[in-house]
């Protein structure tokens, strides 16, 4: 059993195998992100540091994760969103008539001058509830909601996908849909 602490390290050496850099660890995913379990399991044990990495140990950082990251579907396994490796193909849907992101003070003001964009992601993360939103913007500084108003900006050609646990994914999000949640 991993401590807390080397459970939160696999997840993010996961997470680089799953979402940012697959190929460097001989991972190779499907169109919808999937690889086997054991795939994963040998591009880990690839790491010293990992070298007795088990099945057991990928369960518990998966079922253990706060923001449900990842996905296990018949022996294999995903990164449910933050990919980019890749442009994973999510399905367009209607999503509740507010989302929430999750940012900070130091960021906020230019957000609110040109929208939220993805950066170094394939698309934009945001939320049905605030514990999501929470947890992405408390990492960087003191935390700010914004509202999206998803009716307005569906309206004007926003796209929006509905990924897994809540969370929902656009391209991008301009400036006059938004508004800091008070």
């Amino acid at each position: 059993m991993l401590t807390s602490k080397q459970e939160e390290s696999l997840s993010e050496f996961m997470s680089k195998n799953l979402r940012h850099t697959p190929e460097q660890y001989g991972v190779e995913l499907d169109h919808e992100g999937f690889c086997h379990i054991h795939d994963l399991i040998k591009g880990i044990k690839s790491e010293n540091k990992w070298s007795e990495i088990a099945d057991s140990d990928i369960l518990q950082v998966v079922e253990n994760c706060p923001k449900q990251r990842y996905e296990i579907i018949n022996g294999y396994i995903r990164a449910n969103y933050g990919h980019s490796a890749g442009r994973l193909e999510y399905k367009e849907s209607t999503p509740p008539a507010v989302l929430y992101h999750g940012t900070n003070t130091k960021v906020v003001d230019k957000i609110l001058l040109e929208g939220i964009k993805p950066m170094g992601r394939k698309y934009v993360h945001l939320s049905e509830g605030l514990e999501f939103a929470t947890l992405a913007g408390k990492r960087r500084g003191e935390l700010v909601i914004l509202n999206v108003d998803t009716v307005e900006s569906a309206a004007n050609h926003v796209k929006f996908y509905v990924a897994k646990h809540g969370v929902w994914l656009a391209d991008y999000v301009p400036p006059q849909y938004l508004s800091v949640k008070r």
